[in-house]
């Protein structure tokens, strides 16, 4: 059978039809040769998700973003057209998140199956819209708070500085640089007292060893002097010089409550009294034989008998 030029035409023409088909849904992230599942989202941003985006579960890439449209221009709704091949199941209220992988990638979305859910999801069915915060808005999240503090802090600042130059006039100021020119020269003569201090430890350096080295055989006598104590037995002799105080005390205390000769000397009135009479006794005695010797003393040289004593009267 010979075949027309007409057919042959005809072939190349619907083969070419069938190829530009094919090359217009693959761009568009379209397999016609494998069996995908159709899924559809609703978002009310999409955030920059580009069509023929990844499609990912658990991290696996199975599937893309074939679709990007307006499911009604009054509330601006987008809806996302997805082909998804896996053999994991996919229940119907599985979420379709949309999320960030990284700073420098796009938007895509992740499929997070519902394994509680035991209805399968067919092909054209709607999947429950999610959303994660990508790095970029948690980081803005963050950054919010210390973006106020810092206005805050720089508005404290520039007060403070308002402050400061106020208080810094030219009068303050040509304070300070007089200040600063004093404390140049305070430093200046400090410096010149730490050289002649210097210079003088340096010219009595000699008196200053020979002055260590007498301080250390003092030290060293010191020790010896220590040792000396320690080797006396110095706790025995505090034992008896405590027990000797303790005696002392006794005797104290018995002369205290009138024990004794001494403590009966110093406590009974009696004796005292006893004393102080015959003292007076004595004392008018001595004057009795002071005035009239006569009445104690008898002599003669030739043998004369005494002539008596004879009281005068008064």
């Amino acid at each position: 059978m010979k075949v027309t030029r007409e057919v042959k035409t005809a072939i190349l023409v619907i083969g070419a039809i069938l190829v530009f088909i094919w090359g217009y849904s693959f761009l568009k992230g379209r397999d016609l040769f494998n069996s995908y599942k159709t899924f559809y989202v609703v978002y009310n941003d999409v955030e920059g998700l580009s069509p023929s985006a990844p499609v990912t579960l658990n991290g696996l890439t199975v599937g893309q973003v074939t679709g990007i449209t307006f499911t009604d221009h009054a509330t601006g709704k987008l809806r996302i057209e997805m082909q998804v091949k896996t053999d994991f199941p996919i229940s119907k209220t599985s979420h379709a998140t949309l999320y960030e992988p990284g700073l420098l990638g796009g938007k895509q979305i992740a499929i997070i199956p519902d394994t509680d859910n035991r209805e399968l999801a067919e092909s054209g069915d709607y999947l429950v819209a999610g959303l994660k915060p990508g790095m970029l808005s948690v980081v803005g999240e963050k950054l919010s708070p210390l973006q106020t503090k810092v206005e805050a802090t720089v508005v404290t600042a520039d007060s403070l500085l308002t402050s400061l130059n106020n208080v810094f006039d030219e009068r303050t100021q040509e304070n300070i640089h007089v200040a600063i020119a004093e404390l140049s020269n305070t430093m200046k003569e400090f410096s010149k007292a730490a050289r002649s201090v210097n210079g003088m430890v340096a010219s009595n350096r000699e008196n200053i060893d020979g002055t260590l080295s007498n301080l250390n055989a003092t030290t060293e006598n010191l020790a010896k002097i220590t040792d000396s104590i320690n080797s006396a037995n110095l706790a025995h002799t505090v034992r008896r010089l405590e027990h000797t105080l303790a005696n002392v005390d006794s005797i104290i205390s018995d002369v205290e409550h009138g024990k004794g000769s001494i403590g009966k000397l110093l406590k009974d009135d009696s004796m005292y009294n006893n004393l102080d009479g015959a003292s007076k006794e004595l004392k008018e005695l001595l004057a009795d034989i002071k005035n009239n010797p006569k009445r104690y003393v008898h002599f003669s040289i030739f043998g004369k008998k005494g002539t008596p004593y004879e009281e005068t009267k008064k």
